[in-house]
């Protein structure tokens, strides 16, 4: 049966509820706090948008007859001052220069300290100190003090004095957001980004600031808070415009006039702690909200055939993706690797080496293992290969080449042409290699759309997550990774990572963290993906039953060293090694080491046991 027969065949989708997880903003209306400070700060913010109907007087204009005229008067709602200026016109002007100054001062804060912050904190190294610099520098300058000194370039405009203002604190947002980047960077789920073939700033935008984003919302409206109480301070001191009613410059004149009309104080500092406090409130609640989903339920829809474009079967001799661009390679060595060396800098000042030469090839078609114990340096080796070693690692190579071009470790430029279309990775924690904050669908249609369009790779990961024995491919492609189990993740990644047709697969345990009935089932599916995509396949495991089961040849490490190598039946009728021969006396049981069985049926013994 094909794929897309077997798409078709799904049956109507009502035996059960999709679980999907509400939008924030809808989580935060059913919060009292989030609601509550929302519906404060919107009317707030209405009044000063309809200033032009509610205004009974112009803002600044002056009658003897209404001068320190009571509140709620006829015609004076809240009264007027000591210049007879009436004060409910001059609060709802009042409310647009605040709500503009927060917007300002703190979005121009927030978009140099945020842009930059990602930019330091994933690149990293020399970027990262020439940018901390900078903005260090940047934090040693007093920015209300610069503000009061530039106040005659700006012309006394509030909104220059903002822009000014907000561009010296985007130091503090800079920090935040570059410490943030620094603890996410290196999660499981941005490597597979960047292995499925991501650009930096399609991960930056898309995984790294949704998972930092929290912190940033609240620190935005501290600074909008700090913003309008700037601009009312110097307004107080009467920097600004004298013609623009501000609370700043109404509370400086109710402060001259404080000892027989204490109440013309109350309002515009009733105002400004309505704004400043509903914009803490509704920061805190809207990141409470993003840390707590709710799943709804969604209503039922048909599962609908969704033919696959392109062919699955490698009749070719070679993998190409869903559009044909990439050709078979030809007979020879898909990876090349020659010499690898890894080293990581210690407390000392010296390197300790976990690689130590290692040399291995794959061929197209020909499933490679690399086995080894604990510590050994094998997902050290993977991880060289793919580029996703740390940043302080010393890796070098006399030759690593990928599917015949030469590129350098650790070149980042180089590995990003060859991840998703030519490399592919398989890892060992499945849950922990997906985003939370995103649907399994999204993130396995993210590195497809690059070259078809949303509609072709929906229907491309559908039928893959059904060809990989997912039984409901589209409740768990609208599902998210905690709605899961481990097994079915790591076929999902497998999906993923076979989607767009890589001609070499690196595997890095991949049934490490299952069940053995689970692991049994995945080995046989990576077998037949295998045979069906003509892949090579680089399998980093620890466990001698997977590679009598999966593999053609197989490199032994220890201690960072390749011990012995070579083909599979060799290896386990004659391993030259003793550590070898201890790794293979290891996963046979009592009844098949004693009886000492010929070379051939030791094999298949060791390939049962592996199932």
């Amino acid at each position: 049966m094909t794929l897309p027969e077997r798409q078709a065949e799904l049956p109507l989708d009502t035996s059960h509820v999709e679980e999907r997880r509400k939008g924030s903003f809808a989580r935060l209306l059913r919060t009292p706090l989030g609601l509550g400070a929302l519906l404060l700060l919107a009317a707030v913010v209405v009044l000063g948008l309809l200033e032009p109907v509610l205004s009974v007087h112009d803002p600044n204009f002056s009658s003897l007859k209404a001068v320190n005229t009571p509140p709620f008067s006829p015609d004076y709602i809240l009264g007027a001052d000591q210049y007879g200026r009436d004060i409910w016109s001059r609060s709802l002007v009042a409310i647009n220069v605040s709500v503009i100054s927060g917007l300002i001062g703190a979005g121009v804060a927030v978009s140099i300290g945020t842009v930059f912050g990602l930019i330091s904190g994933y690149l990293a190294k020399r970027t990262d100190a020439v940018l901390s610099w900078l903005f260090n520098l940047v934090m040693t300058f007093p920015a209300l003090i610069l503000v009061m000194i530039l106040y005659p370039i700006t012309g006394g405009d509030y909104k220059i004095m903002m822009a000014v203002f907000g561009i010296f604190i985007s130091a503090g947002i800079y920090r935040l957001v570059r410490n943030l980047v620094l603890g996410v960077r290196n999660e499981l789920y941005v490597d597979a980004a960047r292995v499925a073939g991501l650009s930096n700033f399609r991960i930056l935008s898309r995984h790294v600031l949704y998972a930092v984003r929290g912190p940033i919302i609240i620190a935005s409206a501290f600074l909008a808070v700090a913003s309008i109480g700037i601009q009312a301070g110097l307004a107080f001191l009467g920097l600004g415009s004298s013609q623009l009613p501000s609370f700043g410059s109404m509370a400086g004149a109710a402060f001259l006039n404080i000892y027989q009309h204490p109440i013309q104080m109350l309002w515009p500092s009733l105002f400004l702690a309505l704004i400043t406090g509903t914009l803490v409130m509704l920061a805190n609640a809207y990141r409470d909200s993003l840390a707590a989903p709710n799943a709804v339920p969604k209503k039922p829809r048909r599962h609908t055939a969704m033919p696959l474009e392109g062919d699955f079967n490698a009749t070719d001799g070679g993998p190409r993706n869903a559009g044909g661009q990439y050709e078979a390679v030809g007979k020879g060595n898909l990876l090349t690797v020659r010499n690898l060396r890894v080293q990581y800098p210690q407390a000392d000042g010296t390197y300790k080496s976990v690689v130590k030469g290692v040399s291995l090839d794959v061929s197209l078609g020909e499933v490679v293992g690399v086995v080894g114990e604990s510590g050994s340096g094998k997902t050290q080796t993977a991880f060289s290969i793919l580029g996703l070693l740390p940043r302080q690692a010393r890796v070098s190579t006399d030759v690593l080449e990928v599917a015949g071009e030469s590129i350098a470790v650790q070149d980042d430029r180089s590995l990003r042409r060859m991840r998703g279309s030519v490399l592919a990775y398989i890892p060992q924690e499945p849950m922990s290699n997906l985003d939370p904050s995103f649907t399994v669908g999204s993130q396995l249609v993210e590195p497809l759309t690059a070259g078809m369009s949303k509609k072709e790779a929906r229907a491309t990961i559908l039928a893959l997550l059904a060809r990989v024995g997912i039984p409901d491919p589209v409740r768990t492609f609208n599902s998210y990774p905690h709605q899961i189990s481990g097994g079915m993740a790591q076929r999902v990644l497998i999906a993923g990572a076979v989607a767009s047709r890589p001609k070499l697969l690196i595997a890095d345990e991949p049934t490490t963290a299952l069940d053995v009935t689970v692991q049994a089932e995945i080995l046989d599916l990576l077998r037949d993906l295998q045979a069906e995509f003509g892949m090579g396949v680089l399998l980093v495991t620890h466990n001698f039953g997977v590679v009598a089961d999966l593999c053609d040849r197989v490199v032994v490490m220890k201690d960072g060293e390749m011990v012995e190598s070579g083909d599979v039946r060799s290896i386990f009728h004659a391993p030259s090694n003793e550590y070898t021969q201890q790794l293979i006396a290891a996963i046979l049981d009592e009844n098949t080491t004693r009886s000492d069985p010929p070379a051939s049926a030791s094999l298949d013994l060791t390939k049962e046991n592996a199932r």
